[in-house]
């Protein structure tokens, strides 16, 4: 297959390749490419249900669909079939992002949706490999990561590395009504704050350049976004952590979020509710239970969403941004999108990156997000 895009001048440019979403028929996957399509690209949707995928398929244009009954399955068709770029949604992305990178290493591109510690490290950790086989692996393609490391990658440019860093993500996000899923619940379950592989280890954040412990809903601050309206964030260490960090290079990071438990009792209550997850048993039990929540539907709490990244350097400079998007899950459907149409103009390097350390603060704003100096309102 060849898609076209395009570009600025109106000419079309050849964009050789298949895009594959992996979960394609997912609330995620179905986000990916309705913006994939206005992008000039025809996605391959990819998931283990082939009515599942045929519905999803017939709402966009160009798309076809690949059965795999498993992981594995999904990684053997990537060696079989060879497509250029692979956007991976399945969670845990700690279970399937080592088979996929693994395939994609040696037919094309990978790109994920990962938001926690663990599984951003790992595809992190995969730069020589991919390096040496001339693949680009993008790894945290949602917003948190992009919206965040974003700002961070703006405020450090030309200067030296800072000796704080704060970041805060603010999602604004649309429910649709319907069952959570298996995806989902093992995201949310496997990439809790608090377990990794089955162990307990609590918060963290980054103190003198290493990973520490830290308490989860920690460091709460009352913010007030750039439109007047006020929220408290909270220390939430998922994968904005490690990308702020990295593209800062400072070595004392936060990262905080308006989603996380900020009050007395939630800080209390948290760590012996993460405790029990330490089992695989008790994680196999509450992803089950989880999969099966109805969700009701819930419009989106404000009219945009905001990454915010606040820097400290050695001589008392303070420097602090903000990114606005609007909702939440169009700006994850649009970046990776945006991500693949890049790979396949060939805009990437081989190794492995986050999205804003591959290509920039430019990566946001081609994703409808706009940069805003910091409020002229206090920080409570």
């Amino acid at each position: 297959m060849t898609c076209h895009h395009r570009g600025d001048g109106g000419e079309e440019e050849d964009m050789g390749g298949e895009v594959w979403i992996l979960g394609g028929s997912g609330r995620s996957g179905q986000a990916i490419a309705a913006q994939l399509v206005p992008r000039g690209m025809a996605p391959v949707l990819v998931g283990r249900h082939a009515e599942r995928l045929d519905d999803a398929a017939a709402r966009v244009d160009g798309a076809r669909t690949v059965v795999a009954p498993s992981v594995e399955a999904m990684a053997d068709e990537i060696r079989r079939q060879g497509p250029a770029v692979v956007v991976n949604t399945v969670g845990p992305f700690t279970v399937t992002a080592p088979p996929i990178t693994r395939a994609c290493l040696a037919v094309g591109d990978y790109v994920d949706l990962a938001n926690d510690v663990a599984a951003v490290t790992g595809v992190l950790g995969l730069h020589e490999a991919a390096s040496d086989a001339g693949r680009s692996l993008v790894t945290g393609a949602g917003f948190g990561v992009t919206a965040t490391e974003s700002v961070v990658v703006g405020l450090c440019a030309g200067r030296p590395a800072p000796v704080r860093v704060r970041v805060d993500m603010v999602p604004s996000m649309e429910m649709a009504a319907g069952r959570l899923g298996e995806a989902l619940a093992a995201s949310l379950v496997e990439g809790l704050p608090g377990v990794e592989g089955g162990r307990r280890y609590g918060g963290r954040r980054y103190r003198d350049g290493r990973l520490a412990p830290a308490p989860i809903g920690g460091e709460p601050a009352r913010l007030v976004l750039p439109d007047g309206e006020r929220v408290t964030t909270a220390s939430l260490p998922l994968g904005e952590l490690v990308a702020a960090q990295r593209a800062s290079g400072a070595p004392d990071v936060v990262a905080a979020s308006s989603e996380a438990p900020a009050s007395p009792l939630m800080r209390v209550l948290l760590p012996p509710a993460t405790a029990l997850l330490a089992s695989s048993r008790v994680r196999s039990f509450a992803r089950r239970r989880l999969a099966q929540v109805q969700v009701k539907a819930r419009p989106r709490p404000r009219p945009h969403s905001w990454g915010r990244a606040r820097l400290e350097w050695a001589d008392g400079t303070v420097q602090e941004g903000w990114l606005r998007v609007g909702e939440a899950q169009e700006f994850t459907g649009a970046v990776p999108a945006e991500v693949a149409r890049r790979l396949l103009s060939g805009e990437g390097r081989p190794g492995a990156y986050t999205p804003a350390a591959l290509f920039g603060p430019s990566l946001a704003e081609a994703c409808g997000g706009t940069y805003l100096p910091a409020p002229a309102h206090p920080v409570d």
